[in-house]
């Protein structure tokens, strides 16, 4: 063995080899297998023959899999989250209930803004069913009277559709032409079994571009008018003050007849009026506005609200309301009452019953769902002044896109700060732009439900209706009597039944039912299930996890980097002398003397700095010769020897 090799295998036996002090990753894993207290790792060193070091490693590494596995099915099962129901009996608050009238404005009041727009309507009814004020009449061909122009057929025309093709009559000039444009069905899921003459609809065009054209069939007569009527409608309506809406449509005093809460009376000051652009004025019972909210402690119909309201049927718009009765929502004090979505219609002639279950639901936010807590993590604005909802968010952000995209606002929501309503006077591209937008709306195109979440926290109620026929035949005659001599002072008419609306709204119990989303695992269960799973495997505890992190990643880490360190800066150092052309001198790991780094060094000597001792050289240097041990003998001084110190025997 070579001199050098024989001092390395010295010093490897001698000085003790740990951690980032080994000078190669084979040997650092060789010190870790054998100092760890990880089991496994240990007996694949030790281990005698091949065929058991094979076995130890096949049940080292299928440990460590089980452990990965293990594990993340733990960190899975974290981000769960189990549901729990809890059920408490107590006095219960009384939501609030927005009523509101299904016709917005009295017609009487109306007529003299929507007079044009009904004789228009009148006459499309006349042309395309031959009949007029309500009188059934032989049906005309479109063709037989040119219907005189106006700007309302200007705007958006009434088309008849021939054998589903885009052959159309025109109804203001009876002429026959071809359309060109996407058609739209929007009454898709209704199947047309009659003469095909019947499907009736409106072209919608780009003002700015007539050959971008829009065809909207239905396949019901009665909803292709009333369509075209609520568009001009919007139009009108958007045109029209605040002030002046409020005061067409129905005051408190009209729409009240007789009130009781708790089994006490209560009157219009229990309710806060509220201006819906659907439907006119709407009053909400209880709406918590002054600061108290009311409760009950007892379920039960007679302990609910009781109302009969007065909806006066003979005086309802016969184009835009196709139905009567009144329209109800039970919601919050802080949420905003989207009664033309999830409101309950309330039919005249009845008595309606509506029992509630209150249900208080909170869910858990990031990480578990993708819930918000408050909105405002939200980048929509919320136009409606109440607490943050999935409904608030989504017509926010369509209004938004419709004030962006338009120039203008929708007539149904409110209006964001700077815009104004839609009306084809000043936006005479609004309509086209509205059909357009509200279909990319529906197919999800708008990013609206992509940007919009649910709330984590929400409360509802859950709604059982009944109906019972009100009045009685029996008692019908004096009830209208009494109640026509109630409203004697407002009306001079003796009240019909279809006039009123007959509701009770009243918890069925007082239970009031928690669902709440709770952690599956907390960090405590998580860490403890991870140290069962180590302890399981491989015997291993966090200190044994420490020091696989300390080897495995930084010890590694570090030997790794200081040999290309020690690669990178030799071969500096060798090119910087081919460029001055001096000859190749000792490499720092053969200085010796004071020049050696190890003698330097103050600290006790490492396998690595052991490593970097001066190899011996080939031709030794000349050492100091051994003394020369008979020089070492005494010497006397003296030439010849005293008398005295001579042999006795000799004499």
């Amino acid at each position: 063995m070579a001199p050098g090799k024989k001092i390395t295998a010295k010093i490897k036996k001698t000085l003790p080899v740990t951690g980032p002090q080994a000078p190669t990753l084979s040997e650092l894993m060789n010190w870790y297998c054998l100092n760890t207290n990880t089991h496994g790792c240990r007996r694949i060193v030790v281990s005698r023959g091949r065929l058991r070091r094979l076995i130890w490693i096949l049940l080292t590494l299928s440990a460590v899999g089980l452990i990965l596995w293990q594990c993340a099915e733990l960190l899975m099962n974290y981000y769960s989250a189990s549901v729990s129901v809890t059920v408490q009996f107590q006095k219960l608050p009384f939501p609030a209930v927005t009523i509101c009238n299904i016709n917005p404005y009295k017609y009487s009041a109306m007529k003299d803004y929507l007079s044009e727009l009904d004789k228009e309507t009148k006459n499309a009814l006349e042309t395309f069913y031959g009949f007029s004020e309500g009188k059934s009449k032989v049906r005309r061909s479109v063709g037989d009277e040119n219907t005189t122009g106006s700007e309302f057929f200007e705007q958006i025309a009434l088309l008849k559709f021939e054998d589903f093709s885009k052959t159309v009559t025109d109804l203001r000039s009876g002429q026959k032409r071809k359309t060109e444009g996407s058609v739209f069905h929007k009454d898709s899921s209704i199947v047309n079994s009659g003469d095909s003459n019947d499907i009736i609809g409106f072209q919608l065009c780009d003002a700015n571009n007539s050959s971008e054209c829009a065809l909207y069939t239905f396949s019901s007569g009665v909803n292709a008018i009333q369509e075209w009527y609520k568009l001009h409608y919007m139009n009108i309506m958007a045109q029209i003050p605040l002030e002046t809406k409020e005061k067409l449509s129905y005051s408190a005093d009209d729409l009240l007849l007789t009130c009781f809460f708790d089994g006490l009376s209560c009157d219009k000051r229990h309710f806060t009026r509220f201006h819906h652009p659907l439907y006119g004025n709407c009053y909400t019972f209880n709406s918590g506005e002054n600061g108290t909210v009311l409760s009950t402690s007892t379920g039960g119909s007679e302990y609910g609200l009781q109302v009969v309201l007065y909806i006066d049927e003979a005086d309802y718009n016969p184009f835009l309301v196709t139905s009567s009765g009144a329209k109800i929502m039970v919601h919050d004090q802080n949420e905003y009452p989207f009664i033309e979505d999830i409101g309950t219609e309330i039919e005249p002639a009845a008595a309606t019953s509506i029992g509630m279950h209150f249900t208080q639901s909170r869910k858990l936010s990031k990480p578990y769902s993708d819930c918000t807590e408050t909105g405002a993590d939200i980048p929509v604005e919320n136009l409606y002044n109440k607490s943050y909802s999935l409904q608030i968010c989504l017509h926010s952000c369509f209004q938004k896109a419709m004030v962006d995209s338009c120039g203008c606002a929708q007539y149904a929501q409110p209006l964001p700060a700077g815009a104004e309503y839609c009306n084809y006077k000043k936006n005479p591209n609004w309509m086209y732009c509205y059909y357009r937008l509200h279909e990319k709306f529906v197919k999800e195109q708008l990013g609206c439900q992509q940007i919009c979440k649910d709330a984590c926290s929400f409360k509802e109620w859950a709604l059982t209706t009944s109906i019972a026929q009100w009045p009685s035949t029996a008692s019908e005659d004096w009830m209208l009597r009494v109640l026509s001599w109630d409203k004697g002072q407002k009306i001079n008419k003796k009240l019909n039944k279809t006039d009123l609306v007959n509701l009770m709204v009243f918890y069925e119990d007082l239970n009031e039912r928690f669902i709440s989303e709770n952690p599956t695992n907390t960090i405590v269960t998580l860490l403890s299930n991870f140290g069962g799973q180590l302890g399981l495997w491989m015997s291993c505890s966090v200190v044994c996890v420490i020091e696989i992190v300390e080897v495995f990643f930084i010890d590694s880490f570090s030997i790794v980097m200081r040999r290309r360190w020690q690669k990178t800066k030799k071969w500096w150092n060798d090119r910087k002398r081919e460029q001055v052309g001096k000859p190749s001198q000792a490499s720092d790991l053969e200085r010796q003397g004071h020049d050696n780094p190890v003698c330097i060094d103050e600290d006790l000597p490492t396998f690595n700095t052991a490593l970097r001792l001066p190899l011996p050289r080939e031709n030794h240097l000349p050492r100091t010769p051994p003394p020369n041990y008979s020089t070492l003998r005494l010497e006397t001084a003296f030439t010849e020897q005293l008398p005295d110190t001579l042999d006795v025997t000799q004499h």
